[in-house]
């Protein structure tokens, strides 16, 4: 069996979230996120331009950044100023392409959604809050293009939302925390739309393989989080 959990948190059981809509004053959209020990700013910017590549195609673009503070983690990280990782930039695309997942382009219209992701204290689970808390900042612009006048219909079509998973000593962990998933045999991470369709799974065997029945019991586990996080996220949106 694994080592208890901290806070006594059962192995399905997500972490405590907090949010907080409207954090950023200047933003068309953003959500103060806290998934356990992980803070997370998401801003959502409306520009009014597409990629070049895109220009008078009828249709809008969604794009992430993310960034973790130099002292999100246990020692500062230096700033990512004129080059960014491989891993911030593998982030970004999993973010874009998740929030894209969800958006009728067409709709959209010719501009830009910028979602920026700016942890402020990582503790696991950063990229996955992101996108959690990533669409409610998206939404929320969406929100207020409607407001003003802009866009007259809705082009989100479905909610969206990401959780990681784990095994360890041959127990399913839903919701890891940064001891947890750095030292577990299997790490998984999965995105998916309020309707239950996936849209993104990773997955990778760190210490030993794992079976289908394992796969199962990760895919269960992570699913009954989701729906816990999507409840969350109806609560600002509703």
């Amino acid at each position: 069996m694994a080592e208890r959990r901290p806070a006594s948190r059962q192995a399905h059981e997500g972490r405590p979230v907090e949010i907080i809509p409207h954090f950023n004053s200047y933003a068309e959209g953003s959500v103060f996120i806290k998934t356990g020990g992980t803070h997370v700013l998401c801003t959502a910017s409306v520009e009014k331009n597409v990629p070049p590549w895109m220009e008078g195609s009828g249709k809008g673009w969604v794009t992430a950044e993310y960034n973790m503070l130099p002292r999100s983690t246990h020692t500062r990280k230096k700033r990512e100023r004129n080059k960014v990782s491989g891993r911030t930039h593998e982030i970004e695309r999993l973010i874009g392409r998740a929030l894209r997942a969800i958006i009728d382009r067409e709709k959209l219209g010719e501009r830009q959604i910028v979602i920026d992701c700016d942890v402020l204290q990582a503790d696991g689970g950063t990229r996955t809050a992101s996108i959690t808390g990533g669409y409610i900042a998206l939404a929320l612009a969406i929100e207020s293009l409607i407001k003003s006048g802009e866009l007259k219909e809705n082009p989100i079509t479905d909610s969206i939302a990401a959780v990681s998973v784990g095994i360890k000593n041959n127990e399913v962990l839903v919701d890891l925390d940064y001891l947890e998933d750095s030292s577990c045999d299997v790490d998984m991470n999965f995105v998916v739309t309020g309707k239950g369709d996936f849209v993104e799974i990773q997955g990778t065997a760190e210490g030993q393989t794992f079976s289908r029945e394992q796969m199962n019991a990760m895919t269960e586990g992570a699913l009954s989080c989701l729906n816990e996080l999507k409840k969350e996220q109806q609560k600002i949106l509703n």
